[in-house]
């Protein structure tokens, strides 16, 4: 679980992120990432109704906040992160997989 400070939570943050940081997509999903100076890393999830009925919307965000919680501290400076899930997010395995990935070419081109 993220805590409350680790959330984006306003469309600003959000719309920011999308517009200035870098983008870096997979089958599953698309990581956006901007460089902050705020200390503590943020981030947010966007799932639309394309990925599934609730239930699927819901089990997807909980897995992607999941993998999120787990990398965000690691991360070697501030940034806000959005997680854009795909439709093909609620039935893939390879989820992880997509996200580590995303995430490792986000910070790559971030620390450059």
């Amino acid at each position: 679980m993220l805590p409350a400070e680790s959330r984006l939570r306003n469309s600003t943050d959000f719309r920011d992120t999308l517009r200035q940081g870098v983008r870096c997509g997979r089958t599953s999903l698309v990581v956006h990432a901007r460089r902050v100076d705020a200390a503590p890393s943020r981030a947010g999830f966007i799932v639309s109704r394309a990925v599934g009925n609730a239930v699927r919307r819901n089990r997807v965000k909980r897995r992607l906040r999941h993998l999120t919680a787990a990398v965000l501290p690691a991360a070697p400076f501030g940034v806000d992160v959005v997680v854009r899930a795909l439709p093909d997010a609620a039935s893939t395995p390879r989820l992880a997989e997509d996200f580590a990935s995303a995430w490792s070419t986000c910070l790559d081109r971030l620390a450059a």
